[in-house]
């Protein structure tokens, strides 16, 4: 790959990552996304445990992938974790590692907590309103 594409990769991956890490944590606030949002979440939780099991409990394609791009170009910064380095790169910050983790984990906790619960809502009430509808034409019809 040549330098100015692994360039361009690194901006896309923090973006793209940058964007899914916002997505996570605030896409269960409109309705039209929450089924979307729980999809990412429970992709990322898989992500986490199940290919944790092989790689390492935590990881993250995405974190793999732009680790790689970013010792292709030379970036060898060590950081405990995408988080810490996002913050970094944003702020200047260097975050304890602690911190950020258990940021992180009480705020996809949440997250994914608040978009169970409004998704398996939507449902009830996309089905109350179904069964509604299909009442109300069989009783127009006899």
């Amino acid at each position: 790959m040549t330098h100015f594409l692994l360039v361009v990769a690194n901006v896309l991956l923090f973006a793209v990552h940058a964007g899914l890490v916002v997505f996570n944590v605030l896409g269960w606030i409109p309705r039209k996304l929450r089924r979307w949002n729980l999809a990412t979440l429970l992709l990322t939780l898989a992500s986490w445990t199940l290919m944790g099991i092989w790689y390492g409990r935590g990881y993250c394609v995405l974190t793999d992938w732009h680790w790689k791009v970013r010792a292709a170009l030379g970036i060898h910064e060590t950081a405990d974790n995408y988080l810490v380095l996002l913050v970094r790169t944003l702020t200047g910050w260097d975050p304890p590692a602690s911190l950020v983790s258990s940021v992180a984990f009480w705020a996809f906790l949440f997250s994914l907590t608040a978009s169970t619960v409004l998704n398996v809502r939507d449902a009830r009430i996309h089905r109350r309103l179904s069964s509604a509808e299909d009442g109300t034409a069989a009783s127009v019809q006899a």
